[in-house]
């Protein structure tokens, strides 16, 4: 049997010793930056919810960063995160101050004249608050006047209620800002897919892995996620073009609207009279995720690119220091010109280059295999895949133009993994020949192939026990050679799941401010995404609803639930007059119709029965499915 102790094999050292001569180690100018301006952080480092439970703990990583690197750990990994361990409250330029590692992202907050604004205010109320009140103990305790949000992804939003109320927002007291069509992607993306993003996210920043030299060591854009309150509070301001202007608590921003780059709704601003540019997260210290790990929607690289040369034109020139959403800021106008330059071009390159070779018939894997940065690039520490990486990026252009065949005809009806599995196993000559052939290809190093081979055998026989362990030892070592956190922590969550350690998922987006915020069209696809096919089949059923006074229809026929404004054509089964509110707590099972009936909240004409039937064929998500077992 394979060594399956915590430690890395020969060849992994090897290879990530070689990148010590590769790679400008001796350059410390980011840790300069990523310390320049401290203030100070918060006591132990914790941060709490009300129920005494720790939702943040930014000292985790201290003790396995502060020695000496083992060779469990990726040099270039380690290095970025000692960088993007480092938390507190840290003073960017003049009335720019910003909130580093207590959470995933930063909070950036700008002095006004009566106040502040806060920006991205992070994934939970908690780290919110405590950032909030770090600032204050070091800058006074100024009222919040507004809030920003750079784009629609549940970081830079999740922790609003811990800086503003809804009732400040409510009265018009404090503003909150976005770009054109944040609620309807922040809402649509953690709610349609919410439950498989979040249970992949947990693989992802790695939440069921013990922090320390074999588990989790970062995710590369922060060292993971809080696991607090999500909240949401709609924006008041749309941002809707580039070059619009607005003036908030006497400071005066310029924006830039970048769709589809990083977020689908996503922004840039500029201070003019502070010099001073937002890049929001189209330009950090890492080559960023074109397909995150967790699922999204591809990204467009092109356009990427595009918008990262508009901000060079538009501001570079008046600046002094960027900052963005993650990481730490740039200073003097020759660095951030450069900076954005570089992260420009490695999008550019990136799209150039698979379309170059996808024209000329290669498929996204071989491509993947194939492209490398320029040696330019590379020299550069913020083109370095921590979060994103070149391999799944140059797949997901592939997937963005070429969708997820690859014209190859024997890939166009291919077995799924359980049926593949058994006749991979068979033809091989057995279990016992699988194994056979996947240890020899552990002992010469050959980690993925052993990953790939034996993979074939679980989903095969998952109750053998043998292959569970190889296979576990061979993404052990892949995650301990991976420059890139999130593939670390999927390799090494995998490895936990095989050995019988399930991963939590801990971080629930589709939260009850998130729900809240569904357009009555976006709460009745959440339902028809959960009818369970097959077994509506025989069903057809019509409803005429009047919910919080506006006419609704829906129609479930065929296994599918349909729905639209005003009245269903062709007459309905029932007729229904409802809240907003208590149709939701029905949804959610904290009511049930006979129960809001009683109280007159509920009103059916025609046939009572339209909803608890359509309510008897849902098939809620499973927020902890397996991902490397059947």
């Amino acid at each position: 049997m394979a060594d399956t102790s915590p430690t890395a094999r020969p060849e992994i050292v090897a290879a990530v010793s070689a990148l010590t001569a590769r790679f400008p180690f001796a350059d410390d100018t980011a840790f300069d930056d990523a310390r320049r301006g401290y203030l100070g952080t918060i006591p132990d480092g914790l941060v709490h919810a009300d129920d005494g439970r720790v939702v943040w703990n930014a000292e985790t990583w201290t003790p396995a960063l502060s020695g000496p690197r083992p060779d469990t750990v990726n040099p270039s990994l380690w290095r970025q995160g000692q960088l993007v361990a480092l938390h507190g409250l840290f003073e960017v330029t003049d009335g720019i101050y910003q909130v580093r590692g207590l959470d995933l992202s930063n909070m950036t907050i700008i002095e006004g004249d009566r106040g502040v604004i806060v920006i991205d205010p992070l994934i939970s109320t908690e780290t919110a608050a405590a950032g909030l009140r770090l600032y204050r103990e070091h800058r006074g305790d100024r009222p919040v006047t507004a809030v920003i949000y750079t784009h629609s992804h549940v970081d830079h939003f999740g922790g609003v209620r811990g800086v503003v109320s809804g009732d400040d927002v409510a009265a018009g007291r404090v503003p909150v800002l976005a770009p054109h069509g944040f609620t309807e992607h922040a809402v649509a993306e953690n709610v349609y897919a919410g439950a498989a993003m979040s249970r992949r996210a947990a693989y992802m920043y790695g939440a069921g892995l013990p922090p320390g030299p074999t588990g989790q060591m970062g995710a590369g854009l922060g060292m993971t996620t809080s696991t607090g309150t999500v909240t949401l509070i709609p924006p008041t301001l749309d941002i809707t073009h580039t070059g619009q202007e607005e003036t908030l608590d006497g400071v005066r921003i310029v924006f830039q609207v970048t769709p589809g780059t990083e977020a689908p709704a996503e922004m840039n601003f500029h201070f003019p009279d502070r010099r001073a540019l937002c890049m929001a997260e189209n330009a950090t210290h890492t080559l960023h995720n074109l397909l995150t790990l967790r699922g999204a929607l591809v990204r467009d690289p092109r356009a990427w690119a595009a918008y990262l040369t508009e901000a060079i034109e538009l501001f570079a020139d008046d600046t002094d220091v960027e900052f963005a959403s993650h990481h730490w800021p740039t200073w003097g106008s020759e660095r951030i010109e450069r900076l954005l330059s570089e992260q420009r071009d490695l999008y550019a390159y990136q799209h150039d280059q698979t379309l170059r070779l996808l024209n000329k018939g290669f498929v996204g894997a071989e491509i993947a295999e194939m492209l490398e940065v320029p040696p330019s690039l590379e020299a550069a520490w913020n083109t370095h895949g921590y979060y994103g990486s070149v391999s799944h990026n140059v797949k997901a252009v592939y997937q963005r133009y070429m969708g997820w065949f690859d014209g190859n005809p024997a890939n166009l009806w291919r077995h799924p993994p359980q049926p593949a599995g058994r006749r991979y196993v068979e033809v091989i000559g057995g279990p016992d020949a699988v194994l056979a052939a996947g240890r020899r290809a552990f002992d010469a190093g050959d980690f993925r192939w052993v990953a790939e081979l034996v993979g074939h055998l679980v989903f095969a026989d998952p109750g053998n026990t043998d292959a569970r362990e190889l296979e576990a030892a061979a993404l052990e070592q892949l995650g301990f050679g991976a420059e890139n956190g999130t593939w670390r922590n999927f390799f090494l969550t995998g490895a936990a799941e095989l050995r019988g350690v399930t991963a939590g998922t801990p971080t629930t987006t589709a939260s009850p401010d998130m729900i809240a915020q569904l357009t009555l069209a976006q709460l009745f696809d959440s339902i028809a995404i959960q009818i369970d096919g097959p077994k509506a089949w025989d069903l057809t059923l019509a409803a005429d609803w009047t919910i919080d006074g506006t006419a609704y229809w829906t129609r479930l026929a065929h296994g599918v639930l349909t729905h639209g404004e005003g009245t269903v054509r062709g007459g309905s089964d029932a007729r229904i007059t409802v809240g907003r509110a208590d149709l939701l707590a029905v949804l959610a099972g904290a009511a049930t119709p006979d129960d809001l009936a009683a109280s007159g909240r509920w009103s059916v004409e025609g046939a009572g029965d339209v909803v608890t039937t359509t309510l008897g064929v849902l098939d809620p998500p499973d927020p902890g499915f397996a991902i490397v077992t059947p």
